[in-house]
Parts: structure tokens; sequence; C-alpha cells
């Protein structure tokens, strides 16, 4: 399996894998709303031979605070082919993209996502408590990507505007 950036002839083999990941397509048109709206911090494929198997997003995200406006990304959506769930390309797909998004010079990165799975990646529903967010509860988690980049920090979170067509 490799992991790369998503090129743009991968488009259409991204919106499937997102399609059937999910059965729906939420999380396909939200892709291509964040793309298209100049969102798009990161995005990765997982390829197992000339197949694309997997895909994470990572989009800007804002922190409002009493302190100003702090940066941070958004992990959504991850997604990975029915038959290879469970095969760790999630996980692979997971590591990669925070490694990248470190390189990048990011400091936090929101998930709504499975609180079984994303913990193992030092996400924490603690360290997202005080931020508010549409989707706040047990799945809203964070990662500082930096040591204490959250410390102090209470705001709400706000998703770019595609978000809002979920």
């Amino acid at each position: 399996m490799v992991i790369r950036p998503e090129a743009s002839s991968d488009h259409q083999a991204i919106r499937d894998v997102n399609r059937l990941a999910f059965g729906r397509d939420d999380e396909a048109r939200l892709v291509d709303l964040l793309r298209e709206g100049g969102y798009v911090s990161s995005s990765f494929v997982a390829e197992s031979g000339p197949a694309v198997v997997g895909h994470i997003l990572f989009s800007d995200l804002a922190i409002i605070s009493d302190m100003g406006t702090i940066k941070a990304l958004a992990l959504a959506p991850m997604a990975v082919v029915p038959e290879l769930q469970r095969h760790g390309v999630g996980s692979e797909l997971v590591r990669h993209g925070l490694a990248a998004c470190h390189e990048q010079g990011h400091r936090i990165v929101i998930v709504l996502g499975h609180p079984l799975f994303y913990p193992r990646f030092g996400f924490s529903a603690e360290l997202a408590r005080r931020l508010d967010s549409p989707y706040s509860g047990e799945a809203f988690m964070a990662v500082e990507l930096v040591k204490d980049a959250l410390q102090g920090i209470a705001g709400r979170v706000q998703y770019p505007p595609p978000f809002e067509s979920l």
C-alpha cells in the first residue's frame, strides 16, 4: 500500500471510495465542495496496486476565541473501501496525515469520529471540551500536534461553509 497526496486524476476514485465507505453521497459531495471552495489543506489517498482504496482530507478550521482566531484543521472525511476496513488502511492514513500536518506547521486537528478509533492517535474529547461546536459530544475530539497548543483556549469552532451542507 502506498499513501500519497491526491492528484486531480484521483477525484472520481475519491468520490467512489467515500460513497462506498459511507453508503451515501454526502461525504463525497463534502470533499468536492471543500476542494472547490479552496478549504483543503491536505488530502491523501491510499493505493493498493493501481486502485485508490482509502482517502483522508484535512480542511481549514477556525477556533473563534477571546484571544482571537486560532487556526486549526478539521479531519473529515476519512474513508476506506468496505472490503479493506479493519485492515489498517485507515490507521495508516491517519498517521500519515497527522505527520504531514505537523510537518506543515499545523498545531491543532479536530475530528468528529468514532470514539474507539481516534484516541489511539492522540485525539481526545477532553482536549475538545472547551470548544463549542455543533457536533459536541464524545465523538467530538481534538489532538495537539504541538504540545499544549490548546492550553487555555476556549472558543467556538467554525467549520468551513461546505460542512453546513451535510
